[in-house]
């Protein structure tokens, strides 16, 4: 069977992802980690693309994988698009869901909006405790920073150009909810037409968590595209 690795969002942990693996375990060799920082993983100093990608091929080595397929949800997308542009040997091919790739400054601002811990504890008190469960030991709330600190660093520079997609020849999928609030159509075009080899796939009726996808929806259009 082939290896498959599920990598979770920002704010997110590899416990995410569960519901995919399950439906997955019997046609892929199913792998999940957290990244630095996440799901209480040790927590570096700050949060990047490139730190991220750097769990991942710690993981790679650490299980003697040579090679594997990806996918990515949300910020997973991106830390798997930076590998196929930069270590290319290690992935087979790549797919992504909900990933947001057009960052500027005001973006940036718009979306730390809503990682405003003391907000989120006094409004949204179940997801607070969520977050505090899912990463301790570490503190959720310096979680939430160092992503907010990340995000408005993506705004001033973005990790990956349009020029450096153009470059990325693996086969990929790049899908989007028809309804996610965060990710537009627009953006999601732009990368699946900049890529060699790039698809894209618009999910019906689909927000932006990866709680409000249809698990069984989606496995199928992944067994279709790495089984092929």
């Amino acid at each position: 069977m082939e290896h498959l690795l599920l990598l979770h969002g920002a704010i997110g942990a590899k416990d995410q992802m569960m519901p995919l693996a399950d439906e997955l375990k019997n046609d892929f060799i199913i792998h999940t980690l957290s990244f630095s920082g996440h799901g209480g993983e040790p927590m570096p100093d700050a949060f990047s693309i490139e730190i991220f990608a750097e769990d991942v091929l710690k993981y790679l080595k650490e299980n003697n994988i040579e090679r594997i397929n990806i996918f990515g949800y949300s910020m997973g997308g991106y830390v798997g698009l930076y590998l196929a542009k930069y270590h290319s040997e290690k992935i087979s091919k790549l797919f992504i869901l909900a990933t947001k790739f057009a960052w500027t400054p005001e973006i940036s601002q718009k979306e730390i909006k809503m990682l405003d811990a003391e907000k989120i504890s006094e409004k949204i008190p179940a997801f607070a405790e969520i977050l505090k469960n899912r990463h301790q030991p570490n503190d959720w709330k310096l979680l939430l920073k160092k992503t907010a600190d990340m995000m408005i660093a993506l705004g001033y520079k973005n990790t990956l150009t349009l020029e450096d997609l153009r470059s990325i020849s693996i086969p990929a999928i790049i899908s989007v909810g028809e309804n996610d609030n965060m990710v537009t159509l627009s953006e999601t075009k732009d990368v699946a037409q900049n890529l060699i080899n790039g698809e894209l796939l618009i999910i019906p009726d689909t927000l932006h968590p990866i709680e409000k996808v249809d698990v069984e929806y989606m496995s199928g259009e992944i067994k279709k595209f790495f089984g092929k």
